[in-house]
């Protein structure tokens, strides 16, 4: 089965850039576990890249994400926010059914 990986916007991979994800060897980690007020949550977080990880990389900057989560991000997109109440990565997953208000729980 093909699964559409997620997106990553512009502003992400600058936010990337911003806080020197590249030239600490990290990337942006982003994963899927069960738990959180919906049933899954996301997990966002700078790691090094593993072997079996999804690559998605731009401008120098790298965002993985495991096998096991792809499924759930399929054609997601990966973007950064800045609001007044604070800035963060955040996920916009069209195969979520419902999301938590506070914004990394969701269902499927």
């Amino acid at each position: 089965m093909f699964t559409v990986p997620p997106k990553v916007t512009p502003r992400a991979f600058e936010r990337l850039s911003e806080i020197g994800a590249a030239a600490q060897g990290k990337a942006l980690r982003v994963a899927v576990e069960g738990g959180g007020c919906s049933g899954f949550q996301y997990e966002i977080e700078l790691d090094e890249p593993k072997d079996d990880d999804l690559v998605l990389s731009e401008k120098g900057e790298t965002v993985v994400i495991d096998s096991v989560s792809l499924p759930f991000l399929a054609d997601a997109t990966i973007d950064f926010s800045e609001e007044l109440i604070g800035a963060r990565f955040v996920i916009n997953n069209p195969n979520a059914t419902s999301s938590c208000g506070c914004g990394t729980s969701f269902s499927m």
